[in-house]
């Protein structure tokens, strides 16, 4: 499967945007889908993730109340609609995908195929 991020801009703090990873094609029901996020200088950060059969949702402690993770299945499509945004949200997002047990969502190496980043940028 191919993943195409995208949504990502400038976006003051306090604002919100939404970004999205489609997939190339519909085995993408076998996946679970995670955004992740890499700022510059740091380690590549788990931010959320969703099951695409059967629901489940994970979310970090930084952007859990703030952030959603949805799907849109006919159009394949799985978005992260940020709200609340603060300036250390600034990051690439990636989205990616995996077939590991939920205790390992968080963990990029366990995750196979990933999309080409987003830029977010959070600034007044």
């Amino acid at each position: 499967v191919q993943l195409q991020a995208s949504g990502g801009g400038l976006v003051q703090p306090g604002g919100s945007l939404k970004l999205a990873c489609e997939a190339s094609d519909h085995t993408i029901s076998t996946y679970t889908i995670g955004w992740f996020r890499q700022a510059p200088g740091k380690e590549r950060e788990f931010v959320a993730a969703i099951r695409w059969s059967g629901g489940g949702t994970l979310y970090s402690d930084s952007v859990k109340g703030r952030f959603t993770i949805f799907k849109d299945i006919p159009k394949k499509t799985v978005y992260l609609q940020m709200n609340s945004v603060r300036s250390e949200d600034t990051a690439v997002y990636y989205c990616a995908v995996t077939r590991v047990v939920r205790s390992s969502w968080s963990l990029p190496p366990q995750y196979y195929y990933w999309g080409q980043g987003t830029q977010v940028t959070v600034s007044s």
